[in-house]
């Protein structure tokens, strides 16, 4: 083989990866460019991964799944979701979530503000425990 063929098929080889890789990597970037916020709130009894879609004024939806401090699936019997706008002081009517499965709440909002906001999480586990917790958050 030549040299000049040894280099054409080094060079096709190069490009055929290349175009492999920016077909897989397409999916990817597409899937993380949403501008959603997503947070881990913890505490002795509870852990909620909280995601906020878009992460951007306008109308929003936060998602929270609860989970046990073992990482299993936490089921409470209700959750509701408090927003204080930690520029103003200005703190929004709080929403009861509804269940989107075992360890899922949902919570739709009309209108967000851009800015930090202290989001909390009033999680009724039992008629008598009851856990809050609380996280900043940005909307951008």
């Amino acid at each position: 083989m030549s040299t000049i063929n040894l280099h054409m098929t080094t060079r096709r080889a190069i490009l055929g990866i290349a175009a492999l890789l920016s077909v897989a990597a397409a999916p990817l970037a597409a899937a993380t460019d949403d501008d959603s916020f997503f947070t881990h709130l913890h505490t002795e009894k509870a852990m909620a991964n909280v995601t906020v879609s878009p992460g951007r004024a306008g109308p929003v939806e936060i998602a929270i799944q609860l989970e046990t401090t073992d990482e299993t699936p936490l089921t409470a019997k209700a959750v509701s979701v408090t927003l204080v706008d930690t520029q103003s002081g200005r703190k929004l009517a709080p929403v009861e979530a509804s269940r989107d499965g075992e360890d899922g709440w949902r919570v739709k909002l009309a209108q967000l503000t851009p800015g930090r906001w202290m989001l909390g999480l009033g999680i009724s586990i039992s008629e008598a425990d009851h856990v809050s917790i609380e996280s900043p958050i940005l909307i951008k």
